[in-house]
């Protein structure tokens, strides 16, 4: 297997993955690698854990390096669906962009935009991105993509798949027609081919073999349940592994309902979705890539948000707790297992009414797997839990102290100079306000008395 030196990526760039423990390429590397150092458009189509986001950060950064961005002007671009993917590719470029003395920022929706805008005016070479937002930083002036070099289009069909495609032909339309793209989609459907053929100039296309994909072992099981009790008694069977596991449920409050349940079971979990802010996603997903002796946890529960999003190593079992609606959804959520050449299992949980659909669902992501009637204390559970992780007692709620009802203020006295019932009815009417009326005994005993006349007592 041929190293990166081999392939022609600069020594110091060689020098950070060798230090991050990579040396040799893995076949989408090999493949892209040159033609995308050499400055050629290139079309990739790989499945996820195929290592595509090194395969478009080395060449992006490789040929900015040398040079220096203007403000408000980045010289590389990367549009991504999600902010998780957006944070995790900027990670993943962050080493290679220092070694070159280049400077990267996100920007994304769901958090200020302040700090975006500061970045941009200060100066930023390269800029990982949502569409949206972007967008949004284009129209206010605070962002032009004229001088881009280089743009790259990560997971392209999933923004077909989440209507961004419009958005993203108006960013690729606002970078110079000469510049580098390079577009990575598992899938050509959705728009994508049209995209390719309007924005690709004479593109390299490299299409990444199955079976070439390093994916070490992805075991794929389905299990029957009779009902939705026995279920969730298996889900949390399931969850009490000593691995790290991802259980992927349909909808939002599911995911915080079943992280919250399985926290107080004993079994630290977070949840990760779209109802969560910006801070609250990237808190939960650091302590799922934690180490749990240090306060990370073992079990995220999330929804098809994190499906494309979340690249954390040594996932060991991933768990459809319901199962997806297609099948690209599933292969997506099962590829956050068996990643660059990790052992891995796929566990789908079906109830009896499912049967038929989860059959098609297999069919179409052409998985082979029996149907298994079990309960949570089948020996096949048993096999697939492993070792079973130490309880951990949930941490008590802080009560609340009973706030103290604050003393009633007694009404102020009445001031004892009155004015003079002329002069208030003036000061109303001049206000436009209506005093409320005297009794009518006080009115009528002061109408037979001269004002001013001290009464008698």
């Amino acid at each position: 297997m041929p190293t990166f030196l081999d392939l022609g990526v600069p020594a110091e760039l060689a020098a950070v993955l060798e230090a991050d423990g990579k040396t040799e390429a893995f076949p989408i590397q090999q493949g892209t690698l040159p033609d995308s150092l050499a400055g050629r458009d290139l079309l990739g189509r790989g499945r996820t854990g195929s290592g595509k986001t090194l395969a478009f950060a080395i060449p992006l950064v490789a040929r900015l390096a040398g040079a220096k961005a203007r403000p408000q002007h980045p010289r590389g671009l990367v549009l991504a669906p999600t902010r998780e993917l957006a944070s995790q590719i900027a990670a993943t470029i962050a080493p290679l962009a220092k070694a070159a003395n280049l400077r990267v920022t996100t920007v994304f929706g769901g958090v200020s935009q302040r700090p975006q805008e500061e970045a941009l005016r200060r100066g930023v070479d390269i800029v990982v991105a949502c569409p949206g937002r972007l967008e949004d930083l284009m129209k206010q002036g605070v962002v032009r993509l004229d001088e881009v070099r280089t743009t790259v289009l990560d997971e392209a069909d999933h923004m077909a798949d989440l209507g961004f495609l419009p958005g993203v032909t108006r960013i690729l339309s606002a970078t110079p027609k000469d510049g580098q793209r390079l577009l990575f989609s598992a899938t050509l459907d959705n728009g994508i081919d049209v995209l390719a053929r309007r924005f690709l100039s004479n593109p390299v296309s490299h299409e990444v073999d199955e079976s070439s994909v390093p994916v070490g072992e992805m075991t794929h099981r389905v299990l029957e349940v009779a009902d939705a009790e026995v279920k969730k008694v298996l889900v949390q069977t399931l969850a009490s592994g000593a691995g790290r596991r991802i259980l992927f449920t349909r909808t939002k409050h599911q995911a915080k309902k079943l992280a919250k349940a399985l926290t107080t079971a004993g079994i630290p979990s977070v949840d990760l979705h779209g109802n969560l802010s910006q801070g609250a996603r990237e808190r939960n997903l650091a302590a799922f890539a934690g180490d749990p002796a240090d306060g990370g946890v073992r079990v995220l529960v999330a929804t098809d948000v994190a499906a494309r999003g979340v690249h954390v190593d040594d996932v060991d079992l991933v768990v459809h707790v319901d199962p997806p609606a297609e099948h690209k959804a599933y292969l997506h959520r099962s590829g956050r297992t068996a990643r660059a050449g990790a052992a891995g299992t796929v566990v789908t949980v079906l109830l009896p009414e499912q049967r038929r659909d989860v059959k098609d669902l297999l069919r179409k992501a052409k998985i082979t797997a029996a149907i298994e009637p079990v309960s949570a204390s089948s020996p096949v559970v048993a096999e697939l839990v492993g070792e079973t992780a130490a309880y951990v007692k949930p941490a008590p709620k802080p009560v609340q102290q009973p706030q103290r009802q604050a003393p009633k203020k007694k009404p102020a006295p009445q001031a004892q100079n009155r004015q003079p019932q002329g002069q208030r009815r003036a000061a109303g009417s001049a206000s436009g306000d209506v005093a409320p009326a005297a009794p009518a005994r006080r009115r009528r005993r002061r109408s037979s008395r001269p004002q001013g006349t001290p009464t008698a007592r």
